[in-house]
């Protein structure tokens, strides 16, 4: 069982979150519900509508799109995270490729605290606004 300040350092791992300071991730971590899964158990489906995005503190996942690999993700890496601030269908598959363990974050939860601190949607959304205009430049430059 992960502590809250446990939980707290492995937010304070993952890109979206490093830059959100210490007090505003406690907050976040008591929110963050701690889920493991089993070698080869699916986490969501392709077309599932999401609610939550999910932090993989141990273990590893590998991430399918119209059942071809795409990644495989390991510890301090986070999947699901578009799921925080939209309610679109999955866009990947996700399956536990060891017993992994995951903090998972329920958007309307994280809504909440968005509301009383902005700065953490802030952040967020420029992580994942990068993230998109690398998306976008990969595939503008891929086969």
């Amino acid at each position: 069982m992960l502590t809250t300040v446990d939980k707290v350092l492995a937010l304070k791992s993952v890109e979206l979150f490093d830059r959100i300071p210490g007090e505003d991730l406690a907050q976040i971590a008591l929110i963050a519900e701690e889920i493991t899964f089993d070698r080869g158990e699916v986490v969501f489906e392709e077309g599932e509508l999401g609610d939550a995005l999910f932090l993989l503190v141990d273990g590893s996942v590998s991430v399918r799109r119209e059942g071809r690999a795409i990644a495989d993700l390991g510890a301090g890496e986070c999947f699901g995270e578009m799921a925080i601030l939209d309610s679109a269908p999955r866009s990947a598959t996700i399956t536990a490729t060891t017993e992994c363990t995951c903090l998972k974050i329920e958007r309307e939860d994280f809504y909440d605290i968005m509301a009383e601190k902005p700065e953490i949607a802030q952040g967020v959304i420029k992580v994942l606004m990068r993230r998109l205009r690398e998306a976008i430049g990969h595939s503008a430059t891929g086969p």
